[in-house]
C-alpha cells in the first residue's frame, strides 16, 4: 500500500518567519536556528517513529522560534537528501534510524563543522551526537502488561527488520512477559520491513490463529496494519513509539512511547540557548524520560497489578 503523505550563538528569534509551504518549513535567517530533518524511508504519517520526530521539531518551531526543512528518502537515496539539506546551511542536520548512518557519516567527514545528530544509531564522529533509546526498558512495561491481562495465555511480538533496535523492543516484551506470568507464551515473527500494512495485519491474523490476545508491533507503518486488524479481529493490541491509541480506539489498550521528539526539542533547546552539540552518545530510558507509557485504555488493571507496574516505572 502507498502513501502519499551544531553550533551558532542565537542572536535573535525574527517574528513571522516561521512557515510552511508544501512539504517545507524552511531556513530563511542564519539570525534562527535551523535543522535539517531526514526521516526514514516509510516517510511522514506512520504515527509512530517519523511523525514523533517532526512533532518535536514542530513544538521546538512553534516554543522556541526554530525553523526546519525535512525529507521523505523514499527513494533510499540518504546521501542526496542530505545533501539538500545540507546545502541550505542547517545549524544542525538530523538522520532517523541505521539506514541514515553511512550517508550521515559521509558527509560528516567531508563537513568537519557542522553538526549532525543520528537517532538510533552511534557514530565515533567528533561531530556526530548519537542519541539511543533503552527500548527494553519501554517494552518491558508493555510485557508487563500483557502477561498480567492475557486470558489465553498467549501472546505476540511483530517486528519491522530485524535489526538490533528492534531486537531490544523484542527483548523487553518477553522479558516483562515472562515476569508477570511465566507460563504465557510468546510467539514472535518479523515482517522484513516497516512499510508493509497488509503484511503486518497478515501475521497478526496468523497470530490469532495460535491464540494470541495481544499483540506489540515494533515495525512503522507495518504495524498500523497490525493494530486495525487486532481490532478486526477483536483482540487488543499496544502502540509504538507515539500514543497510537487513534489508530485502533478498540484495540490500543496503551502504547510505548519513545521520546524522539522530547530528544529532538531539547536538541533545539540547547543550540537556542546558544550551547553546542559535542558528539559523543546519549541512551535515554525511563529515567531519562526517553522511554515510557501512553495512558492506558480499555482495561484496568488491579491494585496488585498497578503496583507490579509502578514498581517497575519507579513510581
Amino acid at each position: 500500500m502507498q502513501r502519499l503523505y551544531i553550533p551558532f550563538v542565537l542572536l535573535s528569534l525574527l517574528a513571522g518567519l516561521v512557515g510552511c509551504a508544501n512539504n517545507e518549513t524552511k531556513a530563511n535567517t542564519k539570525d534562527t536556528i535551523s535543522a535539517g530533518l531526514i526521516v526514514t524511508d516509510s516517510g511522514l504519517g506512520d504515527d509512530s517513529f517519523s511523525d514523533s520526530a517532526f512533532q518535536g521539531l514542530e513544538q521546538a518551531r512553534d516554543e522556541l522560534g526554530i525553523t526546519f526543512d525535512y525529507r521523505e528518502p523514499f527513494d533510499q537515496d540518504y546521501e542526496k537528501n542530505a545533501q539538500e539539506l545540507l546545502a541550505q546551511d542547517h545549524d544542525v542536520i538530523i538522520g532517523l534510524g541505521y539506514n541514515s548512518q553511512e550517508a550521515i557519516e559521509k558527509l560528516a567527514k567531508e563537513n568537519p563543522a557542522q553538526s549532525f545528530v543520528m537517532i538510533d544509531a552511534v557514530s565515533e564522529l567528533e561531530n556526530v551526537t548519537s542519541i539511543t533509546f533503552k527500548e527494553d526498558e519501554g517494552s518491558y512495561l508493555i510485557g508487563l502488561i500483557a502477561g498480567m491481562k492475557t486470558k489465553t495465555g498467549t501472546v505476540g511480538f511483530i517486528g519491522g527488520e530485524k535489526i538490533p533496535v528492534v531486537e531490544r523492543f523484542e527483548e523487553g516484551f518477553k522479558a516483562g512477559v515472562k515476569e508477570a506470568n511465566p507460563e504465557a507464551q510468546v510467539l514472535s515473527d518479523y515482517a522484513g520491513t516497516f512499510d508493509d500494512d497488509e503484511l503486518g495485519a497478515s501475521i497478526t491474523n496468523d497470530m490469532v490463529t495460535e491464540g494470541a490476545d495481544f499483540v506489540f508491533p515494533a515495525a512503522g507503518f507495518t504495524g498500523i496494519g497490525v493494530l486495525k486488524e487486532a481490532q478486526k479481529q477483536e483482540i487488543y493490541a499496544f502502540g509504538v513509539d507515539s500514543d497510537q491509541f487513534f489508530v485502533a480506539e478498540e484495540a490500543v489498550v496503551s502504547s510505548m512511547l519513545k521520546n524522539v521528539n522530547v530528544a529532538l526539542y531539547d536538541v533545539m533547546k540547547l543550540l537556542s540557548d546558544g550551547q553546542k552539540l559535542d558528539g559523543g552518545t546519549q541512551t535515554l530510558g525511563i529515567q531519562e524520560n526517553g522511554v515510557g507509557l501512553a495512558p492506558i485504555r480499555l482495561i484496568e488493571l488491579n491494585s496488585e497489578e498497578q503496583n507490579l507496574l509502578n514498581e517497575a516505572t519507579g513510581k
